[in-house]
């Protein structure tokens, strides 16, 4: 009895002096990680103040660095957009199931074109879209305004990587959707012509049709079974000031339906013959390059021709006959706080991954994504970060109430020859509310279905479509 007294006593200064010790680890581990927050940013690690979490309220954006055929961007729903209306932008939630549609028709595209007798038993089994508003490969979320017509009339159009035939609403209009400008009246420019039905820009459409007279009708319906159809016709395109291009192929609407987002029209940048980068080829060059703006109260740029930034890092552009419009680049990897996510690069090239101007969250394989998932949530739990609700399509969400400022895990695409392209903090996150700041990815709902690479991961990027090459680049601060 008395021996084991003994043993109990002797054995609690032990126990105290662990808990002392855990205890001074613990305060060590806070102490360094207040000390972080005041000396400096860690390697790997963003450290972001919370009060910069969220956008402005007014426009901050300032004239961008690129001038080389430039047009001015901006986020359509921000307070930079000459279509801004006094009510609030959409919300959150509203966005981001508009996505999903628009991802769905991409998804839809591949499938149909690479196999039309599977994407025929996936139509039979009830798979449809929503009809929501005119975004799958139409309405992004990025505008720029252009001048078209002599004179020349100002048009704010949404700029699309998905899509090829640009076009605006004219006058006269049978069945239009509202905008915020008025239509464009052909018979107020001296440059205006239609195109006949015998012509290579005409024939070269998917979908097309005559007129009595022998003028060609075009035809585009979306993914979300929104649609233009109208005249193609010719007219001068002015980019700016001092810069025109004279004869572009456009369509003139006279039946559209769906919500635009009160954008006159879009401008596609897509691969094929019709589309803006491929007629002013001959001029400027075969390529272009843009950067989206970190945030909605700013603004980046849209460029034709012009040379690339001297850090910008070139994979492969990879073509894929049978959707000829998308622009494909070889993802292989991801970083997370500079480590690899362990997933074989297999997963990721089973049905390749699209680059897409107009989809905001990038979409990656299950596996892929579970990687990036788990490795993104061990890291953020290095302080204890409390988690908050999902956000429609976004699972891994944080509340930063009470912080004054925030560590983030970098996250870096590895793509194919070795580029490795780090995100800007606003690429890793999206931000609905302080209290409600989730990952910016999420997962394909199958491993067969294309990856996308998406607007909110471009943020602050040069990217550059080299196609005269086939490369693709991407340049770190790209809009400064």
């Amino acid at each position: 009895m008395a021996s084991g007294a003994l043993r109990r006593r002797r054995g609690a200064p032990f126990r105290v002096s662990v808990v002392l010790i855990a205890t001074a680890l613990v305060r060590l581990a806070a102490s360094a990680a207040e000390r972080t927050a005041t000396s400096g940013p860690e390697p790997d690690w963003h450290v972001v103040s919370v009060a910069a979490l969220l956008p402005p309220a007014a426009c901050t954006a300032s004239k961008v660095a690129s001038n080389w055929s430039a047009l001015h961007v901006v986020h359509r729903h921000g307070p930079c957009s000459p279509l801004q209306a006094r009510s609030a932008p959409p919300p959150h939630t509203e966005l981001l199931n508009d996505d999903q549609a628009r991802v769905d028709s991409i998804h839809r595209k591949v499938a149909a074109a690479a196999s039309p007798a599977l994407e025929q038993a996936r139509g039979a089994k009830g798979v449809t879209l929503p009809a929501q508003r005119g975004i799958s490969l139409g309405t992004g979320n990025y505008v720029v305004s252009v001048g078209l017509g002599t004179p020349a009339r100002d048009v704010t159009v949404v700029f699309d990587t998905g899509s090829d035939l640009s076009w605006v609403q004219c006058t006269p209009c049978s069945d239009c959707y509202e905008q915020k400008d008025p239509l464009f009246d052909p018979a107020r420019s001296s440059t205006y012509s239609a195109v006949p039905c015998a012509a290579p820009e005409c024939q070269g459409l998917d979908s097309r049709s005559c007129s009595p007279d022998r003028k060609c009708r075009y035809e585009v319906v979306y993914g979300d079974q929104s649609q233009t159809d109208g005249a193609l016709a010719r007219d001068t395109l002015t980019l700016t000031p001092s810069d025109a291009l004279p004869g572009f192929v456009f369509g003139c609407g006279e039946r559209d339906t769906g919500l635009f987002g009160r954008a006159d029209g879009l401008v596609g940048l897509g691969r094929e013959k019709v589309s803006l980068s491929s007629q002013a080829a001959s001029k400027y060059g075969a390529g272009f390059s843009y950067c989206l703006p970190s945030s909605p109260s700013a603004a980046g740029y849209l460029s034709l021709g012009g040379p690339a930034p001297a850090n910008a890092r070139f994979t492969a552009m990879e073509t894929r006959h049978d959707t000829p419009s998308f622009y494909y680049v070889g993802l292989v990897g991801v970083k997370v706080a500079g480590r690899t996510v362990r997933v074989s690069p297999i997963v990721f090239a089973a049905a390749g991954t699209v680059i897409d101007s107009g989809t905001v969250i990038t979409r990656l394989p299950p596996r892929a994504y579970a990687g990036l998932r788990s490795a993104f949530a061990r890291s953020m739990g290095r302080y204890g970060y409390k988690r908050a609700p999902a956000l429609s399509i976004l699972d891994t969400c944080y509340d930063f109430t009470g912080h004054t400022t925030v560590r983030i895990p970098s996250v870096a695409l590895v793509f194919a020859g070795g580029a490795a392209v780090g995100l800007d903090f606003s690429g890793v996150l999206y931000v609905a509310k302080v209290a409600q700041a989730c990952l910016a990815f999420a997962p394909n709902g199958d491993g067969a279905d294309a990856g996308i690479l998406g607007n909110t991961q471009q943020k602050t990027l040069a990217v550059v479509y080299d196609v005269a090459n086939n490369k693709i680049g991407f340049g770190a601060n790209g809009c400064s």
